[in-house]
């Protein structure tokens, strides 16, 4: 109870307009005050303090009758002309908590005395001045009506929300899903942190994600403990932003609890698995604005690439993705993963020099490995993380090392680094349009045949035996394939513009991992 306790809004001076369903400024749009033709003397920040109740009464000694978040309603009738008790009756008013005072003016009070607007303005107390005379009755229903709607739209939000997030629940939504519903009900970013302040999901909106990441200041924003049965998994945050029907408290705690029964299913380790995944989804995907928003995620999650280069891994390996990390935390790297189809996919910050083959063989447990170069920044770790992936597709026969480097292969390094450059794609369509064509009105095999020649350029027989033919077939299929290319595969630079585009070609066309 204490730790829930920390969330909820205290008994402040007045309500705050995020805990109110109207505030001082709405009261005054209302007909029946406009009536009054009223003028604000004291406004800005006041007049969004919360209104829970209006109350009418001309005595000076009103403020023990009240109990903080009232309007008052006032002819000043009975109050004191003296400027210091003046100062000390708006004292006591703005000590108790209400939210505004509001005075007719009339033959007892002419005008508003400067005394009560210093002290208003001292207090940060809306302060309104009515110049025609109009019935409280009318105002006092038009306000205490207005409440009763505020509070009915509210309880039906409530029970919207509360279905939403029953629903999340039930269905075993992921938490990045509930977060991002958080998030577009209270119309704010909100992230997920895990109790090592890792972040675990983030719903940014329309700001960049180091924005929508930055903590709360002292007045702003909210967080909630996401916890159930005595055990904390981490905190729920929404960054400040405007007031919420159903209270975004309310809002906030539907959400956590959704989550919590999330975490009582699953596990802690299904939000350690969704915050990696989804990074390097969104990082291999091109799915982020700036990189500057991945690069905050990457620290986020321990990886930070300031001063330091990174690398990306691919690993041949049954292993989870956590035990993976642990190893390379445990080696002192700091590094993000996560499966990928038939792979693990990790990322990891080097320093200076690349990864021996040993400490590879170590982070992957025995199991293939294929290290993409070391690099700089987002871009690189991203191209890195690419061109190891684009290796890691390849078809390899015969003894593969272990450890297998992008850096080994400066073909497929120049492959990777120009993937998304349409003048290598062009080049790869013109050079092999003719084989393609035939493979597929033929159901023909001239480019599997081509792909094995290109990885065993100076032994023929052993690209027949790659290929799965005699010697006297392939001969043939390279005599075709000569043909139809109109090229000499005896020359290497035609055998190296080939298998440029075989590489591009594999590249483009590749099913997703």
């Amino acid at each position: 109870m204490a730790e829930r306790q920390e969330f909820f809004f205290g008994r402040t001076d007045r309500p705050d307009r995020r805990s109110s369903a109207l505030l001082v400024g709405d009261v005054l749009a209302l007909p029946a005050v406009q009536e009054g033709a009223p003028t604000v003397l004291v406004g800005g920040p006041a007049l969004e303090a919360g209104v829970r109740w209006v109350h009418v009464s001309d005595s000076a000694d009103v403020a023990r009758l009240l109990d903080g978040g009232e309007l008052l309603l006032t002819t000043g009738a009975a109050w004191p002309t003296g400027t210091a008790a003046l100062r000390v009756l708006v004292a006591e008013l703005a000590a108790i908590g209400v939210s505004g005072i509001v005075i007719e003016l009339g033959p007892r009070m002419s005008r508003v005395p400067d005394a009560v607007i210093e002290a208003c303005a001292a207090a940060g107390l809306a302060l309104v001045a009515l110049a025609v005379e109009v019935k409280f009755v009318a105002v006092t229903e038009a306000v205490h009506r207005a409440l009763i709607e505020a509070q009915t739209a509210a309880l039906r939000e409530r029970q919207r929300l509360h279905d939403l997030f029953t629903a999340l629940s039930l269905r075993g939504a992921p938490a990045d899903l509930i977060v991002s519903e958080v998030a577009r009900a209270l119309d704010v970013p909100v992230h997920l942190e895990n109790l090592a302040g890792e972040v675990v999901a983030v719903e940014a909106l329309r700001v960049p994600v180091g924005q929508a990441l930055r903590p709360p200041g002292p007045d702003g924003g909210d967080r909630v403990p996401v916890q159930a049965r005595g055990v904390r998994w981490g905190w729920l945050i929404a960054a400040d932003g405007p007031p919420h029907p159903a209270g975004r408290a309310t809002v906030l705690e539907l959400g956590a609890t959704a989550l919590a029964f999330g975490c009582l299913a699953d596990g802690e380790g299904a939000w350690t698995v969704l915050a990696h995944r989804s990074l390097i989804e969104d990082l291999l995907g091109a799915r982020f604005a700036r990189e500057e928003d991945v690069e905050v995620r990457l620290r986020r999650l321990g990886l930070d690439l300031a001063g330091t280069t990174g690398t990306g891994l691919v690993f041949r390996t049954d292993e989870a993705s956590d035990r993976l990390i642990a190893r390379a935390r445990a080696a002192g790297l700091a590094a993000v993963g996560s499966r990928r189809g038939a792979d693990v996919v990790l990322l990891v910050a080097t320093g200076v020099g690349a990864l021996s083959d040993a400490a590879v063989r170590h982070l992957s447990g025995g199991a293939p490995a294929i290290l993409g170069p070391s690099a700089e920044g987002v871009l690189g770790l991203l191209a890195s993380t690419r061109a190891a992936l684009d290796l890691a597709a390849q078809p390899s026969g015969g003894d593969v090392p272990p450890v297998r480097r992008v850096a080994d292969r400066p073909l497929e390094r120049l492959v990777s680094a120009l993937r998304d450059d349409r003048r290598l794609q062009a080049h790869s369509e013109q050079m092999l349009d003719p084989l393609v064509r035939h493979d597929r009105d033929r159901r023909g095999d001239l480019l599997a045949v081509l792909a094995a020649l290109v990885a065993h350029p100076g032994n023929r027989s052993a690209a027949a035996a790659a290929s799965h033919l005699s010697r006297s077939v392939f001969y043939q299929r390279l005599a075709l394939i000569g043909d139809l290319l109109g090229a000499d595969l005896d020359d290497g630079e035609t055998l190296a513009a080939l298998h440029l585009a075989l590489l591009a070609r594999r590249r483009d066309t590749a099913p997703p991992l």
